[in-house]
């Protein structure tokens, strides 16, 4: 039980950006080695005493909660990985304030939980699906895998999950020929598919601009295959703009490498053992399992939390963009997508 956290005005960074969704990693292991994630064939990953328990995760998100962030997606990773995570979803789903508790995962484990992880309590799911040949799969993950994926998507549209979105990540040379087929999967299933131009996070990557395939383009391909479309306007604080196709197929593009929304980025991400980072460019993070396991009160972690995010001034890719800085960078493990939840 989280102690009572006297309330307080919205907390605001630098930057006027509110403390509104937390993306909260409960591993950092992945059954996946995807080129744009974790392309390397072997990893340390983190001591297993380090990862923060049930209990730990939800009294965090709580904190988060009673400070204004009334979203927390669970990320990795890949979160289905974790031990019990629907006991986790029905711990989170009991948390006062909370309005959206959200999954990201890869698919690959999703068709015997999906049922479970609705009855626990969680709202939406997320899927990466960046291509519909198997060949291609095996390409960009590594791995083996593609049919468990399209099962696991099933499974959450038969556990009566609505609102359903697919993340692909576009990359050249790899993917982007499958953009109009990948639209059709997607409408034909009742799905929210979200375009996702090829990013430069993590050290271990092998990342290169010219792979970068830009919304403009994206949407060029779009409406070669399918007509005008409409939509574009403002997107608030979520990173996917909105667009539609003319039989209201809605879709949307992430346009992290050429239109950075950093601007009005109200997340941040915990990782599985407990640090938290401002921005997925950050070099520098905060930790907040050592004071949690330190005894700190509710309140005290709460001050601590408030005043960090008032300090926020992080506008990482926008950053990276006005100043032509562009590739990935070198460092601990935190520095990596599958640490920090992508």
């Amino acid at each position: 039980m989280v102690e009572s956290v006297e309330s307080a005005p919205p907390f605001l960074d630098r930057h006027g950006r509110m403390l509104g969704s937390l993306r909260l990693s409960v591993t950092d292991r992945c059954n996946l080695r995807c080129q744009y994630c974790m392309p390397a064939a072997s990893y340390d990953w983190l001591p297993r005493e380090d990862l923060l328990s049930f209990e730990e995760l939800r009294r965090l998100a709580a904190l988060f909660v009673s400070l204004g962030a009334d979203q927390v997606r669970l990320t990795g990773g890949e979160p289905l990985l974790r031990r019990d995570l629907p006991d986790l979803v029905r711990k989170l789903s009991g948390i006062p304030g909370l309005r959206d508790l959200a999954l990201t995962t890869n698919g690959l484990l999703l068709a015997p939980l999906a049922a479970p992880l609705r009855a626990a309590g969680l709202q939406r799911i997320t899927v990466s699906l960046d291509t519909l040949r198997p060949d291609v799969f095996e390409r960009v993950s590594r791995r083996k895998g593609h049919a468990e994926v399209l099962a696991g998507i099933d499974a959450a549209l038969a556990a009566g999950f609505r609102g359903l979105k697919l993340d692909c990540v576009v990359m050249r040379g790899m993917n982007d020929d499958e953009i109009p087929a990948l639209l059709d999967y997607a409408r034909a299933h009742g799905a929210e598919l979200r375009f996702i131009e090829y990013m430069d996070v993590g050290g271990a990557q092998h990342w290169k601009p010219e792979r970068v395939v830009p919304a403009a383009e994206i949407l060029q391909h779009i409406q070669r295959a399918f007509g005008p479309v409409s939509g574009g306007g403002a997107q608030g604080a979520a990173p996917s703009t909105p667009w539609r196709l003319q039989d209201g197929t809605p879709f949307g593009i992430i346009a992290s490498m050429s239109a950075p929304f950093c601007g009005a980025c109200v997340r941040s991400r915990v990782t599985a053992d407990g640090h938290w980072f401002h921005c997925l460019y950050a070099r520098e993070g905060f930790d907040l399992r050592a004071p949690l396991r330190a005894g700190l009160s509710d309140k005290e972690l709460a001050e601590f939390i408030g005043a960090r995010w008032r300090e926020r001034d992080m506008q990482g890719a926008l950053d990276r963009l006005r100043a032509g800085s562009h590739g990935a960078g070198e460092g601990d493990a935190h520095y990596e997508m599958h640490v920090r939840g992508g």
